[in-house]
């Protein structure tokens, strides 16, 4: 989604010309007519997403100087270019005491307005970066912080604020790269606990002989190795937040003791024969099905239930590709000034590609390849050349789309039968881009059982030949009877029988069309 300029102007030519090349820059236009339609639109009661405003100086109700003083009381920092006809030395000094980010004259030419806009837009964008930096350094950040202008975000930020208003523990679920500990910080910095520790434990990379220690913390000379006393996580953020991420990963053991720690309240250090008390508020994340999970014995019941009170499921970035232009210029405008790079923008053709971009890695994906965009970047703005790794192909194409292309075909003409065999083979390049690689390892770099490789191997075969279960038993090189017994213990047999089905549906319309 492009930027919103707002143009409050109360001559109508003028605001047809400022909003045509306002447009024509790639921006959203919105119209006020004076400056009392400006503040309704800006401070009202339901104020407009704004991200600039071209703001007449002389207007018969409320002024330019007026709207940017009622601007200065209400705490709006939006970047404000004022303009007007009269260009006096006087006009330009108040209008930058009152807060104005820039001068124009009018008639503004189209390049000066364009530099006055990106100008604006890039200094209000690096000013809110460095701030919500610093919140995120100083354990401050709020809701406020989480860059989304997706409707499928606004339940998940609705629950997010309600959760924050009290210490019930909250399980953030979602794909890995979503945003989960983001999530979680913002969480912690929107209660009454803000002030006190945030404290992050990955219990995925936790060895699992040093779980204890590293969560309750030892004493001198506990184990081998252990020369200091060590404070432990749930100590350190006595008062405050903890934050146990993917703590799917946790092993038996080490849940037991989280049980406890959880429900008394209270910890044991290593080596220590007294318990310590401790006040923390849990917050949680997993990318794994833990209810799943729990029925399959890998993980304890009971410390689910104290787990998942409050579960808050964040949805994947592919449901959510408002957001893909909006994360897309907040990470250009960090990572260009972490590199010490003048980059400006992404263009617009640029934008959209990266909105139809699946990104199966999620905000980390997005955000490396921002990155990796910036450094190969030569010019001022970043285009699709940065981007080798997204192309216009990078969904796969929609099945409806195949079919269409099947029948556009010449071969498909009444007086030209085509078998089915050569109908699988004119589907077949569009099923190849839906699987083309088959994975040995999982998300945390671990060899997948050979069940898992196994079940992905054969319901691969049964969609690329289409259910034709003879084609399949001979293309991997066993018998039917083997095929058909696998697919029962693999649990593949009613995705078999659909594809059958499917292609008997084809062979009863060939035959239809050969009569």
């Amino acid at each position: 989604m492009s930027n919103v300029v707002l143009i409050v102007d109360d001559d109508p030519v003028q605001r047809r010309l400022v909003e045509a090349m306002v447009q024509r820059f790639g921006y959203q236009a919105l119209i006020a007519e004076g400056g009392d339609a400006a503040l309704a639109l800006l401070i009202g009661e339901q104020p407009a997403r704004i991200d600039c405003v071209v703001l007449d100086l002389v207007m018969p109700d409320l002024d330019g100087l007026g709207v940017l003083a009622r601007m200065r009381q209400a705490g709006l920092d939006t970047p404000v270019i004022v303009q007007t006809a009269h260009g006096g030395i006087d006009n330009v000094v108040s209008a930058m005491r009152a807060g104005a980010a820039d001068f124009v004259v009018k008639p503004a030419s189209p390049e000066r307005l364009e530099v006055s806009l990106r100008n604006a837009l890039a200094t209000k964008a690096l000013a809110g970066e460095l701030q919500r930096v610093k919140r995120s350094r100083d354990g401050t950040l709020s809701l406020s912080d989480v860059i989304t202008r997706s409707p499928a975000m606004r339940p998940v930020l609705s629950a997010a604020e309600k959760s924050a208003a009290s210490t019930i523990p909250v399980l953030l679920e979602g794909e890995s790269g979503v945003g989960k500990e983001l999530m979680a910080r913002a969480i912690h910095g929107s209660g009454e606990r803000r002030a006190r520790p945030f404290v992050a434990v990955n219990c995925g990379a936790m060895p699992e002989n040093l779980v204890e220690s590293i969560l309750f913390g030892h004493e001198k000379g506990a184990f081998t190795g252990a020369t200091d006393k060590h404070t432990g996580k749930f100590i350190e953020a006595d008062g405050g937040t903890l934050f146990l991420d993917e703590v799917g990963e946790l092993p038996p053991a080490a849940q037991v003791k989280l049980l406890r720690a959880l429900q008394e309240g209270e910890v044991e250090p290593v080596g220590s024969r007294k318990t310590i008390k401790v006040d923390v508020r849990i917050v949680s994340a997993t990318n794994r099905d833990l209810i799943a999970e729990v029925k399959a014995g890998r993980f304890r019941e009971d410390l689910f239930y104290r787990l998942h009170v409050f579960p808050i499921s964040i949805p994947p970035l592919r449901k959510r590709p408002e957001d893909i232009p909006e994360l897309a210029r907040h990470f250009l405008t960090r990572i260009a000034a972490e590199q010490g790079k003048r980059l400006r923008a992404l263009d617009g053709a640029t934008l959209a590609q990266l909105a139809a971009f699946r990104w199966p890695g999620n905000v980390r994906q997005l955000e490396n390849a921002i990155f990796r965009a910036v450094v190969l970047a030569d010019g001022d703005t970043i285009g699709m050349n940065e981007f080798p790794q997204v192309t216009s192909d990078g969904t796969a194409q929609p099945a409806d789309e195949a079919q269409q292309m099947i029948e556009a075909s010449p071969a498909m003409a009444p007086d030209m039968p085509v078998s089915i065999s050569d109908r699988m083979a004119m589907l077949r390049p569009n099923v190849t881009m839906i699987a083309p690689s088959l994975p040995l390892t999982d998300s945390h770099n671990d060899v997948r059982p050979l069940e898992d490789i196994e079940r992905e191997a054969i319901r691969f075969a049964i969609k690329h030949y289409r259910g034709q279960m003879s084609e399949v038993a001979r293309r991997l090189k066993i018998g039917r009877s083997t095929l058909y017994r696998k697919l029962e213990g693999l649990g593949l047999q009613e995705e078999s029988l659909d594809l059958q089905d499917d292609a008997a549906a084809i062979a009863v319309n060939e035959t239809a069309a050969a009569d």
